[in-house]
């Protein structure tokens, strides 16, 4: 009986566990959380990232990810991500988990002088969800950490940490959202906010933005303007932090898209209007959006511009009339307000650049007038009636004097251009400028004198043609020039960690932000589009520019003619591919798939055949006429390289032994027959030094890897063959003739043995032959008729697993299938060289390009025999690359015509 109630109560037991798994499965799992819900409302900036090896990938294409790895803060995550590499017997394990997963990091300040990072990482499976829960008994089980739980606001925390340690991480797993800090507060405000599920959370102004709906976006920012202030008093001095919140107080929040390009970062996106009645925004609102024009008057020495464009000035001090001392209205009567009256459309704040940090910046408030006489006049007897000195400076043709009255420029133009306790004032042009102090203001007019200014410097007019034309805010920083400025402005304990950043931080010496009204801004829900661009000035070998007005394909203009081939590098994840190319002056370039020079390396001579692309981030190896190279992907060269050819050999191809890793055999031909074996470690190999053939090799030699032994596949002009292994000895069956004469490599398939791998040629007779590693002919057709004028070749595709034939006869070029099919047929003008290029994506995705070099006309045909475009594309290399993006069905060409590489997408 007692085991029958025994039974019974196990059952019911189990129903109930499993009723209860049913409902939380189809009530609460099924019902999303929102991410944003867990993010404590106290975050002042909140980045969302997706795509993690993409955006790895452009971090070191950007060159950020060398600089960021030295980072005190990323080196302490980079060992922490180590750790759980090693825990849970893997590589790269924390990468492949974020894989694809919208990740939010937010910023928050949780202290006096503290700020802290919280992280937000959702578990989309079992799997994933063990992976976690492994690592966290791994490092249980370690001696050197501590793993504890304790209950919070009915959530259940974990805390790791080493042992001996009041630091650590304390983690949090709410409905499968791994929520991490090394601030338990962070996370105990998390717990807290759960109980109020109901509360706008920090995006809440920004419910129906997506930007991952677009392409190449890496990340995504949301910034709580209204807490950046506190932010930046973390960092900077106290009297610095009101000038800050004046400028921050034109929106409340904002959120943008994140991209990285080459030699910039791209913030853009919107902000919602700061509705507080005292903000910046209340002051300028209905104002219009200007032009930066005073850049021919700003000095190249600038490190800070704070740009406000609008209609009149007076606007920017409110209401409310300045605050003046009665000695001193009584002694201007209404001159202040009749030369604010004279002051339009631009006002700027400018800080100089300091030789040290120890130097006091200068300052200038710069403002635009339309009537420089009238203002020079109203200027005047501003100076008599405040009792000013009549003497005056010069700086050139520039006259500058002391205006008498304290604080002028923030009488003037309201409480941003404040701390001008002793203004002196000069006029250049339509520009009217206020210095602190004598020193800075004459700093500025002999930049000027000089044409020292921005509308003469190129670096900074391509840097503002990449900025909005107009704008209603600009900040503008020369991360260089405010080096000091910083030093001197941050607070002490900062100080250390700035130096120890300071690759970082100039890694972008140009910094933009831009806000632009909307043109309805007097509406509800009108927004500010705000752009913010860091950016290092182009110094590399090219200029990118778009190829057509639809924006579809790009161009890189070489400052030198290109000579090589466009090679396609595949990376894994990305739309597009890398690009190899090299220039007359035999520079070799690497082109990113953001049309972006990554690097370039001058080589001694031009390449020798295509580069072979090795496994990972192993790189690639590549041969010029008398030495050997291996780059890896940063276009280092590697150890060892370069190997050095005799002097005597000319190299024309190199083949590479196939495999995952290890050392790899090197198989350099030479120009006279002369075959020569390294290994990468620059070893060489008995009975290849050389090894002389008697007649010129009709292609690249084959090196293939059969059951763990190496077999060299010669193809002689002749019609022989030659199978050789490591030592140099000959393979029994070999040579053997394909009875005539050989042009090209073939096609090679290998198998589990000798007798499974064959080779396919056609001969000068128009004979298919295919024979294996033993030696014996397996196959034997004719593909198309043949006379004495006509030549063959076998044309593998771009991946060596299908073929076609290539038939030239006089000036006509006929292409056949295996089948001896027809697929067809061109006639050339002229008897220049052409090259034939075979590419295979897939059923019914052929392509067939065709190059007559002398023209420099690139004919390329579908699988239908049909002319892509109707026309020929230019193309003056020998031959082009092409590759396919499954995802949107589009085909990306690249060709080079002149000093330009051309992508054109092409969809069929």
């Amino acid at each position: 009986m007692s085991q029958r109630v025994l039974v019974f109560l196990t059952g019911l037991l189990l129903l109930t566990a499993l009723g209860s798994y049913v409902y939380y499965r189809r009530t609460v799992a099924r019902v999303p959380v929102d991410p944003w819900a867990l993010v404590p409302e106290d975050a002042v900036l909140v980045a969302v990232t997706r795509d993690h090896p993409t955006l790895v990938r452009h971090l070191k294409e950007t060159q950020l990810w060398d600089n960021l790895s030295a980072v005190r803060y990323f080196q302490q995550v980079e060992d922490q991500l180590t750790l759980a590499d090693s825990l849970t017997g893997g590589r790269n394990v924390v990468l492949r988990f974020l894989g694809r997963k919208r990740v939010l990091t937010s910023l928050h300040v949780t202290g006096p002088g503290r700020f802290d990072v919280l992280f937000q990482i959702p578990i989309s499976s079992v799997r994933e969800y063990r992976q976690v829960r492994s690592l966290l008994e791994g490092l249980g089980r370690d001696p050197r950490f501590e793993v504890t739980d304790r209950e919070y606001e009915d959530q259940l925390l974990t805390e790791v940490r080493p042992k001996g340690s009041q630091e650590g991480l304390t983690l949090l797993n709410y409905r499968n959202h791994l929520l991490l800090s090394a601030s338990p507060g962070l996370v105990e405000a998390v717990a807290r906010r759960l109980q109020n599920p109901e509360a706008p959370t920090v995006a809440a102004d920004f419910q129906s933005t997506d930007y991952f709906q677009l392409r190449d976006v890496d990340a995504t920012l949301l910034l709580n303007q209204r807490r950046l202030p506190q932010l930046l008093a973390v960092f900077f001095r106290q009297e610095l932090t009101p000038e800050m919140a004046t400028v921050a107080s034109l929106a409340r929040n904002c959120m943008t898209e994140m991209k990285l390009a080459g030699n910039k970062v791209a913030f853009t996106g919107f902000a919602n209007p700061e509705t507080t009645h005292d903000g910046l925004h209340q002051r300028l609102l209905g104002q219009p959006a200007q032009r930066l024009r005073m850049a021919e008057v700003l000095p190249l020495r600038a490190a800070l511009v704070v740009h406000l464009g609008l209609g009149q000035l007076a606007v920017l001090r409110g209401n409310q009339r300045p605050a003046t001392p009665d000695s001193v209205a009584a002694k201007t009567g209404g001159l202040l307000d009749s030369l604010t009256a004279q002051l339009s459309q631009e006002a700027a704040l400018c800080y100089l650049g300091t030789p040290s940090a120890r130097a006091r910046p200068g300052k200038l408030a710069l403002a635009y007038t339309v009537n420089p006489g009238k203002v020079s006049l109203l200027l005047g007897q501003l100076r008599r009636a405040a009792g000013a000195s009549p003497a005056f400076g010069r700086v050139g043709p520039y006259q500058l004097y002391q205006t008498g009255v304290p604080e002028l420029p923030r009488r003037l133009m309201g409480s941003v251009f404040q701390g001008f306790a002793a203004p002196v004032v000069a006029q250049v042009g339509n520009y009217v400028a206020f210095g602190d102090d004598e020193a800075a203001l004459q700093q500025w007019l002999t930049d000027v004198a000089a044409g020292q200014v921005w509308s003469r410097s190129p670096t900074q007019v391509a840097f503002l043609q990449e900025t909005q034309p107009l704008a209603r805010l600009r900040v503008l920083l020369d991360t260089r020039n405010c080096w000091n400025l910083l030093l001197r402005g941050l607070q002490e304990e900062r100080r250390a960690g700035l130096l120890r950043n300071e690759t970082l931080f100039k890694r972008f010496p140009q910094v933009c932000l831009q806000w632009v009204p909307a043109a309805n801004e007097q509406e509800a829900g009108a927004q500010y589009f705000t752009q913010f661009v860091l950016r290092h000035p182009v110094v590399g070998p090219a200029e990118a520019r778009p190829q057509n007005q639809s924006g579809t394909g790009s161009v890189l203009a070489f400052k030198t003619p290109l000579s090589s081939s466009p090679e396609a590098v595949l990376i894994t994840g990305a739309k597009l591919p890398g690009v190899l190319v090299q220039d007359t002056a035999h520079v070799l370039h690497y082109i990113t798939p953001d049309n972006v020079v990554a690097w370039s390396d001058t080589l001694p001579g031009p390449l020798v055949g295509p580069t072979f692309r090795l496994p990972g981030t192993l790189g690639f190896l590549l041969a010029t006429p008398g030495q050997l190279f291996q780059y890896n992907n940063r276009g280092q060269v590697q150890p060892n390289f370069p190997l050095n050819l005799p002097d005597t050999v000319r190299a024309t191809s190199l083949s590479v032994s196939p495999g995952e890793g290890g050392v790899r055999r090197l198989l350099v031909a030479g120009a006279s027959g002369n075959l020569f074996l390294y290994d990468t470690q620059g070893r060489t190999f008995p009975g290849w030094q050389p090894k002389q053939l008697e007649f010129r090799l009709a292609g690249p030699p084959h090196y293939l890897t059969v059951a763990g032994r190496d077999v060299l596949v010669v193809l002689l002009e002749n019609g022989y063959v030659y199978a050789f292994d490591e030592a140099g000895g000959t393979y029994p069956g070999f040579p053997i003739s394909m009875g005539g004469r050989l042009a090209g490599s073939g096609l090679a398939e290998t198998g589990a043995t000798l007798s499974r791998s064959r080779l396919t040629v056609v001969n000068q007779h128009g004979e298919l032959v295919s024979f294996n590693l033993s030696g014996d002919i397996v196959s034997r057709r004719r593909v198309a008729t043949w006379s004495r004028s006509s030549r063959f070749q076998l044309i593998p595709d771009q991946a060596q697993r299908s073929f076609v034939v290539a038939r030239e006869e006089g000036g006509r070029s006929a292409l056949f299938d295996a089948s001896g099919r027809q697929l067809l047929s061109q006639q050339f003008v002229t008897s220049a060289p052409r090259s034939v290029q075979y590419f295979n994506f897939g059923p019914g995705r052929q392509l067939y390009a065709l190059t007559e070099t002398g023209p420099g006309n690139l004919f390329l045909y579908d699988a239908k025999a049909r002319l892509v475009s109707g026309q020929p594309f230019r193309n003056t290399a020998p031959q082009a690359a092409l590759t396919f993006d499954p995802a949107t069905d589009i085909y990306h060409l690249f060709r080079v015509v002149g000093s330009e590489l051309r992508r054109t997408d092409v969809k069929l």
